[in-house]
């Protein structure tokens, strides 16, 4: 069973007696830097190897710099610093690395979601940054080097019974609220599919707008648990203190996904990115940058350019 509730008003009841305890969106969690200033960002050093790998045709978008398109979501894979101007997060350190392997400057470019591939394939941006996952359809039209694993997590409040959700089983009649179009929604679908056809009870699933309004459904009790990104809901849980994980999936489930700097099909510069990464990870400084948001769960092993992505639907 569905619920689709794009209006806060559904839950203005229990809004009014909870929303006091609701951080502001720029509150940082402990342990995470959300200043403008980011005095502690780790900084790279030319890669030799990678800039030599860099086709001599490529025309970036400014010759200095590496233009890396950006949409800026959730903490800590992207998000606004305290001024409500400067991006900080995962992504734009990662992009700060990279510029710095390939011996230019960073200027990042805010984009919407929807916009992405047309500023791409535009030439507006060299590169996108923003948790794009690689999948074959993209493969088409995009180029991809690898850095992070795609993970989604089960939360729950921190009082809730539940324990683990490992499994199709785990969510039979259970109130989970996910994201419409998205992995996740497949996958909880897929074992709701599952666990019907094995005569369980029914998942209610419940679709939300507003990340505040998600949050009172599940504290006031009107959900069971919330299916997202791991790395949003984990900043989350350490911000308000009030979730925690019961289980985390690959966000290709069956299939292992991840997410990759994502370039212009055929443009040669997916080479040079996955050789900058791959020194990053050996050097260190790639984890240095996980560890500094706390995405240490989500690290690869090595970056690939164009791995098997998830098939198309």
């Amino acid at each position: 069973m569905r619920l689709r509730a794009h209006l806060a008003t559904l839950l203005l009841a229990s809004m009014a007696g909870m929303t006091a305890g609701i951080a502001p969106a720029l509150a940082a969690a402990p342990g995470f830097d959300l200043s403008p200033a980011q005095q502690n960002r780790i900084r790279g050093t030319q890669d030799p190897a990678a800039i030599k790998a860099i086709p001599s045709n490529f025309g970036f978008v400014a010759k200095n710099a590496l233009t890396v398109g950006i949409v800026v979501g959730h903490p800590p894979i992207s998000t606004y610093a305290s001024d409500a101007r400067t991006v900080v997060g995962f992504d734009p350190d990662l992009a700060q690395l990279i510029a710095d392997s390939l011996g230019k400057h960073l200027d990042v470019v805010i984009l919407s979601w929807p916009d992405w591939p047309l500023a791409l394939v535009s030439g507006k941006v060299d590169v996108v940054i923003s948790n794009v996952t690689v999948t074959e359809e993209r493969k088409a039209k995009f180029d991809f080097s690898t850095y992070r694993q795609d993970q989604i997590g089960f939360y729950v409040k921190t009082d809730s019974p539940i324990r683990q959700i490992a499994e199709p089983k785990d969510v039979a009649g259970l109130r989970i609220i996910t994201d419409a179009g998205t992995n996740q929604e497949t996958i909880l679908l897929e074992w709701d599919r599952q666990n019907v056809a094995h005569g369980l009870k029914p998942v209610s699933v419940q679709y939300y707008d507003d990340d505040a309004v998600k949050s009172v459904a599940l504290q006031s009790g009107r959900a069971d648990a919330i299916f997202s990104v791991n790395a949003v809901l984990a900043y989350d849980a350490a911000r308000q203190g009030k979730t925690r994980q019961v289980g985390t999936l690959s966000g290709g489930w069956p299939r292992t996904a991840e997410v990759a700097v994502t370039s212009r099909k055929g443009s040669g510069l997916a080479d040079p990115l996955t050789i900058a990464l791959n020194d990053l990870i050996q050097n260190g400084q790639y984890r240095s940058v996980l560890a500094r948001w706390h995405l240490e769960s989500e690290a690869i092993g090595k970056a690939a350019t164009n791995p098997p992505g998830l098939p198309k639907s």
